[in-house]
């Protein structure tokens, strides 16, 4: 009996012993465990930085009547049923969902402590704030082509292999070709997964020194964070501002919003977590949809090229290298571009169901915040109700 409390004891310690050097060794493991998944408020533990809002504010008209008629108009969720709108959002946990149509906010609906206002993560949203941030750095030539070598900007990463042949392209395409473990197959995976080391790090460029080649880069498309955090350390690099200062002057300040941005770092001065963590107002994102709807121009400004704009939502006759939902969206310039049916709608979108949703066939945009997302594709069927166009889900 002794024997066998020995053996106990020593294996508890062992046990311990072995999770104490575990988070020694990789001390951003605390905060996956304490944290786990991400909410819409995990942000606040990291340091942040502040894109300035504008000294003159844009403002939606308010309709005077609100379209009630949404309420029942009948979607498609992500268990293929066919339920009222309002139901779709109760079962999403949607915290704000708001429809503009030629600048008029025609539909809004807010969680208890949610308002137009509310500050909220937009998750992988952020992908696509950093693919407009490109687009302006290329404009400026901060950034001389998309065909230039990461290690032209980051000569740092000239001392890890996988990095020598890597295109700014390759990085917008997530095609890189890195090695990246996503969070999927079971909470141990998840527990270990590069998308939990990427979000909770201390120091992303550490982490990123040491990523090794899993494909030859520009071959094979993988949806990872690591391709546009580095495209976030280019642009540090190019531009000589961090990414916020360089976003507030660029863009923030000068489209009207009404409220500060936030850019989570990994680190105080850090590097911004450009793939996840970008904290925006719903009635601000509206004014980057409305931005992209105008094709980059603001009160007769030309904020972001028209060609960037053309280029970035629009894949043109580039197979598409994935097909996400019954739309089948594929990933481009860090947008999601649906390819069934009618072309030219696109969206931003994120983990736990943020999106920003732009059609410019109907002058539509769709700001939706949310705790979980009911899923499938809602967007279109709005904006083509509103518009009386007919509209039907493909059949299954």
């Amino acid at each position: 009996m002794k024997t066998f409390k020995k053996i106990l004891l020593i294996l508890i310690y062992t046990f311990f012993l072995s999770l104490l050097a575990l988070f020694l060794w990789k001390p951003y493991l605390l905060n996956v465990l304490k944290y786990r998944t991400p909410n819409t408020e995990t942000y606040k533990i990291f340091p942040q930085e502040v894109s300035h809002k504008s000294d003159s504010v844009f403002h939606f008209i308010r309709s005077v009547k609100q379209r009630n008629d949404l309420d029942t108009l009948h979607v498609r969720d992500g268990d293929n049923r066919y339920i009222p709108l309002k139901d779709y959002l109760k079962n999403g946990q949607v915290n704000v969902f708001m429809v503009i149509r030629n600048d008029s906010i025609l539909y809004e609906r807010y969680a208890k402590g949610y308002s137009d206002s509310t500050l909220t993560s937009i998750f992988s949203g952020a992908k696509s704030m950093i693919s407009i941030a490109v687009g302006q750095a290329l404009a400026d030539r901060s950034i001389r082509s998309l065909n230039d070598k990461v290690t032209q900007y980051i000569p740092e990463l000239k001392s890890n292999p996988a990095f020598a042949k890597i295109t700014l392209k390759n990085l917008l395409d997530m095609k890189s070709g890195l090695k990246f473990q996503d969070a999927l197959g079971g909470v141990v995976k998840a527990f270990f997964s590069d998308e939990a080391k990427y979000y909770y790090t201390d120091d992303m460029k550490a982490q990123l020194m040491k990523v090794k080649l899993a494909n030859k880069p520009g071959t094979v498309w993988v949806y990872k964070s690591i391709d546009p955090i580095l495209l976030g350390w280019v642009l540090k690099k190019a531009t000589g501002k961090s990414v916020a200062q360089y976003f507030e002057a660029g863009v923030w300040k000068k489209i009207g919003t009404a409220y500060d941005a936030t850019w989570g770092l990994d680190q105080v001065n850090g590097l911004a977590n450009t793939a996840s963590r970008f904290q925006v107002t719903a009635i601000d994102f509206a004014k980057i949809g409305r931005l992209y709807l105008n094709k980059g121009e603001y009160n007769r400004k030309q904020i972001i090229p028209e060609s960037w704009v053309e280029q970035s939502t629009h894949i043109g006759a580039e197979k598409p290298a994935s097909a996400k939902g019954w739309q089948k969206s594929a990933h481009h310039y860090l947008w999601w571009i649906p390819q069934e049916g009618e072309h030219g709608d696109y969206a931003a979108e994120g983990m736990l169901g943020q999106r920003l949703y732009v059609d410019p066939k109907t002058n539509t945009i769709i700001v939706q915040f949310a705790d979980h997302g009911a899923g499938n594709y809602p967007y279109r069927k709005i904006s083509r109700y509103l518009a009386g166009l007919p509209f039907s889900y493909p059949k299954d």
